[in-house]
């Protein structure tokens, strides 16, 4: 089985962490032209990061600029064809399930059933105190919301869900998803997080793991679930390195995966190997075009050496 590949799109998210100089003066043009490349491509992701607002001492390293991940998604839904759209990740704690629900919902249907809903718990404070969500037991909601979003986003139009967080029925929304079943990939690398992966998702978001340290993640996701009974598909996910393909006459920096197609491809086959299903690239770029080349390079001569 191949190994898949998708993106977290740049500009729509602008940490210092990992954003290009370019970035800062690109705008909804340019995310538009990235989304087309990379559906053209052959990706099976494009992604969207969630936050809604940023506090002065964490401004920065995160920036202040965080597209809203649904307005975002739809917007890319259509001026795209057949590449699938996550959330990587929504905070779902800092909204109503039935509100989360409704966005989704909607987003599925219009995209012709696309979604591929990534949650995680969050790690802002003030961005849970200014909405008036519970940062302290974040956890805990997280993973009640899910349990509430898995009977919103089922084909019940009355959904049901009686929680200690949560209570509703009797409440109908339509329109429902376009798919029967909207994958969840549960987001984080803590120990809560990959347990709640494994007992409650659909597939699991590793948030920042090096290589060295996915087996033994990914050990423990099989053995919660086989110990918990869990069936059904499940999606092991990773980040990779940063990449450049072919030979930069630039500094990409000394953690950049950089070469030839093959070799960057005999690289990334190794997180098959690991049990990897799909990984996350994020290419080094100094502009617009030079990203929409390097996506085309990746699609065209490395993703058939990921087989």
């Amino acid at each position: 089985m191949s190994l898949a590949y998708g993106i977290q799109l740049p500009v729509q998210a602008q940490s210092a962490l990992f954003a290009e100089a370019w970035e800062a003066a690109a705008g909804g043009e340019d995310l538009v032209a990235l989304a087309r490349a990379v559906d053209a491509a052959g990706f099976d992701y494009l992604a969207a990061c969630d936050h809604v607002a940023v506090p002065h001492r964490l401004a920065p390293a995160m920036s202040t600029v965080w597209y809203d991940p649904v307005a975002t998604l739809a917007h890319l839904a259509a001026v795209t064809e057949r590449v699938r759209l996550l959330s990587h990740v929504a905070v779902v704690g800092l909204r109503h399930p039935l509100l989360t629900a409704k966005q989704y919902a909607t987003l599925d249907h219009l995209s012709g059933g696309r979604l591929v809903l990534g949650v995680g718990a969050g790690h802002v404070r003030e961005e849970f105190e200014v909405l008036g969500a519970d940062f302290e037991r974040r956890g805990a909601v997280l993973d009640e919301v899910i349990d509430a979003l898995r009977a919103a986003l089922g084909p019940q139009e009355f959904p049901e869900h009686h929680g200690k967080f949560y209570d509703f029925g009797g409440l109908g929304q339509r329109p429902r998803p376009a798919q029967a079943h909207v994958p969840l990939w549960v987001g984080g690398s803590s120990p809560a997080a990959v347990r709640r992966a494994a007992l409650k998702g659909d597939g699991w978001l590793p948030q920042g793991d090096p290589r060295e340290r996915l087996p033994a993640q990914i050990a423990r996701l099989r053995r919660l679930r086989e110990q918990a009974g869990a069936e059904g598909p499940f999606t092991v996910g990773a980040i990779a390195e940063p990449l450049y393909v072919g030979r930069a006459g630039w500094d990409v920096g000394r953690r950049t995966l950089t070469g030839a197609p093959q070799e960057i491809a005999e690289s990334l086959r190794a997180y098959r190997a690991m049990g990897v299903d799909q990984i996350q690239v994020r290419f080094r770029s100094r502009s617009r075009a030079e990203l929409i080349e390097q996506i085309g390079l990746f699609g065209a001569e490395v993703a058939p050496g990921l087989d």
